[in-house]
């Protein structure tokens, strides 16, 4: 067993402070606020379980979680609360959970397991990769929840790329990647139709599909090279931002804190991936590497897509900013699968499970 990885946490942190003092600014009341700090002090406390439960119980949980896990994207399918045209919650009392967020850990676990055994190479080898990866992405695509589901995308893509698949297979994949595209924005949502449109030529309909780009872009711009300071963004104060304490926030720190302070928090983040790829090159073992890998897909895809989204560089896709935005689910899941990434390394030598 070695040391526990000492950067990762500082740096998550970090993140985390930045994040509660931007919603401070963005929430509509201060009750987000509060319960944002309470789901991160809950998200440190899984962090601290999986350690207690230790690699071996963990692995013991993989194919459990992942069968649980697709029987809460098909219950959310019927039972689920509709939000913006699409389900993604499902509620228990007073609580409500998003299925596709325990999607992404359970790939995670899944492929790491699968991927890392000889018997995961081949072509029979290779179909039940991609069934692995296509239940959970097509269960969340009907939703339609398309942000989550290319997050599934992106972690089986990282992770399949990490175990050296053929450079053929991953031509075949992108050629169905190509294909399923114009077959599946037709089905799509009205609402994501025109967010697909709505980045191609956002100038089109300011005022309509393309007023969140919009609004966002100029809050960008407005914040300059040292931002207008806390709570005096006006984008952001007068609610020109939509969403603003959950998909759009980069906007609203970027509009406060300028050039100068978006930097400085990107740059937390590629700190994380560095220390997260790292982490992963350290671990002599294929399924330790896998396991990390995928929590870097995971969290660097989201926070890209998030960011380009805001800049105009990505259709909205509803995907989050991790750590920052609001969001108990995800903040939770979140902690958690960085959490899992630690514990792997530091039981790089004995072997995770």
């Amino acid at each position: 067993m070695s040391r526990l990885e000492p950067y990762l946490p500082v740096v998550v942190a970090l993140i985390a402070l930045v994040g509660i003092v931007t919603l401070a600014s963005a929430a509509p009341d201060a009750s987000y606020v509060t319960r944002q700090a309470a789901w991160f002090l809950a998200g440190v406390v899984g962090c601290v379980a999986i350690f207690l439960i230790g690699g071996d119980r963990v692995d013991k949980l993989t194919v459990p979680l992942y069968l649980v896990t697709l029987v809460l994207l098909v219950a959310v399918l019927v039972f689920g609360e509709e939000v913006n045209g699409a389900k993604r919650w499902l509620e228990f009392g007073p609580a409500r959970i998003q299925p596709s967020e325990l999607a992404k850990v359970a790939l995670i676990l899944l492929l790491g397991r699968y991927l890392a055994q000889a018997s995961s190479s081949g072509v029979v080898g290779y179909l039940v990769v991609g069934a692995l990866v296509a239940v959970p992405f097509g269960l969340v695509l009907i939703g339609p929840d398309l942000g989550s589901a290319l997050v599934i995308a992106a972690i089986g893509a990282g992770m399949l790329f990490v175990r050296g698949v053929p450079t053929r297979v991953l031509i075949a994949a992108i050629a169905v990647v190509v294909v399923a595209v114009p077959i599946v924005v037709p089905r799509l949502a009205p609402h994501q139709q025109a967010r697909v449109t709505a980045f191609l030529n956002p100038d089109a309909d300011p005022q309509g599909a393309g007023y969140q780009v919009t609004q966002a872009r100029i809050a960008i711009g407005s914040g300059g090279l040292t931002g207008k300071g806390w709570r005096q963004g006006t984008q952001t104060q007068l609610d020109f931002i939509p969403f603003k304490h959950t998909d759009f926030i980069f906007p609203v720190l970027s509009e406060e804190l300028g050039f100068v302070g978006s930097v400085f928090v990107l740059a937390l983040f590629a700190l994380m991936f560095w220390r997260l790829a790292v982490m992963a090159m350290e671990c002599p073992r294929p399924r330790d590497q896998l396991v990390i890998t995928g929590v870097l897909a995971y969290l660097g895809f989201q926070t890209l897509v998030n960011v380009g989204v805001s800049l105009g560089l990505a259709p909205v896709t509803g995907l989050t900013l991790p750590i920052v935005s609001y969001g108990g689910t995800n903040l939770v899941i979140t902690l958690g699968v960085l959490g899992l990434a630690m514990l792997v390394h530091r039981d790089r030598f004995r072997g995770f499970a």
